[in-house]
């Protein structure tokens, strides 16, 4: 097995960012709804907002939202910015985070200060997946145009960045803010942790030097080292300080610990050994953060929750 260590840390940001992310370490949050909805487009979101808080209790370190419509999976069903408003009152440490904001559907300084407002009223705890969408059906409703959806999304990022600065001074296809506008509120830290997702339609070397971390997907073993091993030697060419990767997981825990893995999609049911076997191996290639989805689980959700965090947490706390 090929292992990656990097020791230079990552760069400070705001409460999320550090709590979630740490060199050579791996920490663990939930994907949104957390219920068994299986091949059901729609969840029922029962004790959505009870179970939020027990994973907190728990001691993951984060949740995490998506920006979907309803082909095959409705997500969380609410407008995220809406939810993480609601959740952020309801909780006090767990990190709030989407995955990921669709930039070329939406007006980026609408989301500038939505994420912003967020991260605010969190108290520091908003992390910002960021995509440019890969469903051609969703961009006739907005009447945006799919096949420019790479340049949009490297705008709409642009503009983020720039709402950011005092009296921000931008120029592109979405506006042209100057004089005395600005925008408020301005992220806790100064600076919103914007993950890009997979490609985004974007080089490489983009990715590296401009988002404060990567959100990429389960492969196998060799294959996630290698591309993570890329990604960082383009980080460290281009001059910037670590970042962090992360993935999902699909995950169906089995009752019988030694139940050994299945593969389901872009995860797998297992017993909690082989699950802890290959979480072990994604940490020793480089992954900081993993994502858990519950959506095929079949034991009680509420029973899995607890069962991961006092047989699987404690094995990656330092």
């Amino acid at each position: 097995m090929l292992k990656t260590t990097h020791d230079r840390g990552f760069r400070s940001l705001n409460t999320a960012y550090n709590q979630v992310f740490k060199a050579n370490r791996l920490s663990f949050g939930l994907v949104l709804p957390l219920e068994n909805y299986g091949m059901n487009p729609v969840p029922s979101m029962t004790m959505h907002l009870e179970r939020v808080r027990l994973a907190e209790r728990l001691g993951f370190a984060a949740i995490w939202l998506r920006d979907v419509p309803s082909f095959g999976d409705a997500g969380q069903c609410f407008d995220p910015f809406v939810y993480l408003g609601y959740l952020a009152a309801a909780t006090d440490r767990i990190a709030l985070g989407v995955a990921s904001i669709i930039l070329p559907l939406r007006h980026p300084a609408h989301v500038a200060k939505a994420a912003a407002s967020a991260d605010v009223l969190s108290g520091g705890r908003m992390l910002l997946g960021i995509a440019s969408g890969d469903q051609p059906e969703e961009f006739p409703a907005l009447n945006v145009p799919f096949t420019d959806r790479g340049a949009a999304f490297r705008e709409s990022y642009d503009y983020i960045r720039r709402m950011a600065e005092h009296a921000p001074s931008v120029e592109n296809r979405f506006g042209t803010p100057g004089g005395d506008i600005d925008m408020l509120p301005k992220p806790s830290a100064g600076h919103l942790p914007m993950l890009v997702t997979g490609g985004s339609q974007q080089e490489p070397d983009w990715i590296a030097q401009n988002a404060d971390g990567w959100m990429t997907y389960p492969r196998n073993i060799r294959q996630q080292a290698e591309a993570i091993e890329a990604y960082r030697a383009r980080i460290e060419a281009s001059c910037e300080p670590d970042k962090p990767v992360m993935q999902p997981l699909y995950v169906d825990l089995q009752d019988n610990p030694d139940a050994p893995a299945r593969p389901i999609h872009l995860g797998f049911s297992a017993g909690i050994h082989a699950l802890r076997a290959y979480l072990k191996s994604v940490e020793a290639v480089g992954v900081n953060h993993v994502g858990l989805n519950l959506r095929f689980n079949q034991a009680d959700t509420d029973t899995t929750l607890k069962r991961l965090a006092d047989e699987l947490l404690p094995d990656f706390q330092s």
